[in-house]
């Protein structure tokens, strides 16, 4: 059996705030000059102000992982695939080798403001190719461990304290965890020595390592060790929830335009071409337009 062996703080930053989309605002964190491309993870935004939402609009070579912290996200492609992810609920969207979609934020039953988290995760070389295909996974589903009775782990992807997620969502090895801290409470969790690793406070703030971390701050790992250790001080104020997330390094190129990631500029070029000339992948794109994105 290996020792543990802590990872420790390569860099903390803050996600400032920027326009995206139809008159939306994120919290950019992955995918901004601070920390470009963390392979496999392209972008990260955490959506504080939806605008209008985000209307039909092209993805190739990569998969993203949307999580609703409150409010809905109405989701309809050139598939034919529409539906609706509520509070606690994820999806991961494998755009292969293309798919065009549109993705509305609403308010929530109660009235709430949406508020959601969005991952881009890098598609192996060999699977970019592949297929498009949606697989959700329902706030009821997922399984929750409780290491003490101040720390609760929602085990969204991987393994947490003997606790294991429903399945593999993604098709790079990705293990994804939402974390609630209260005062005094201590994590230590596993990740795999080979993966990179960041996680995201959405509230409060945390103790990791010997760095104090605040409020929508990302804290980046350094590329080795086997468990991240954190905790909330017994006199802080509130509990912190964060996320902590992990995704298995490639060993490739990475050339991105906007949704289209590929591993050289000659790919990037036919996938504009295929694009606008609605082939190899996007043959549905012709005189297609999806309902919710009218609105």
């Amino acid at each position: 059996m290996s020792s543990s062996v802590r990872r420790e703080v390569l860099k903390t930053f803050l996600a400032g705030v920027q326009p995206e989309g139809d008159g939306a605002r994120v919290r950019r964190s992955i995918g901004t000059p601070k920390l470009r491309n963390f392979t496999p993870f392209l972008m990260l935004d955490h959506l504080v102000s939806t605008g209008n939402g985000f209307p039909d609009h092209p993805h190739r070579g990569q998969e993203t992982i949307t999580y609703v912290l409150k409010g809905n996200v109405d989701h309809e492609d050139f598939t034919g695939s529409k539906g609706t992810i509520g509070p606690g609920d994820l999806q991961f969207m494998t755009a292969g080798r293309g798919i065009a979609h549109a993705e509305m934020p609403r308010k929530g039953d109660d009235g709430s403001d949406p508020e959601i988290m969005q991952l881009w995760v890098d598609l192996p070389k060999d699977l970019k190719e592949c297929e498009p295909r949606y697989r959700d996974l329902a706030a009821k589903e997922i399984p929750v461990a409780n290491p003490s009775d101040k720390v609760e782990v929602k085990v969204i992807s991987g393994e947490s304290n003997g606790v294991k997620s429903v399945q593999d969502l993604a098709y790079t090895p990705v293990v994804f965890y939402d974390y609630r801290v209260q005062p005094g409470g201590k994590v230590s969790q596993e990740v795999p020595d080979d993966f990179n690793v960041f996680l995201y406070i959405l509230n409060g703030s945390l103790q990791v390592n010997e760095t104090f971390v605040p409020e929508h701050h990302n804290v980046v790992f350094e590329p080795r060790g086997t468990t991240v250790e954190a905790h909330v001080p017994e006199d802080a104020t509130e509990e912190c929830r964060f996320i902590l997330v992990g995704g298995k390094r490639l060993d490739q190129s990475i050339v991105q335009h906007g949704p289209f990631v590929e591993t050289s500029e000659d790919r990037i070029m036919k996938a504009f071409m295929d694009y606008q000339s609605g082939s190899n992948g996007f043959e549905r794109i012709r005189g297609w337009s999806s309902e919710i994105g009218k609105r």
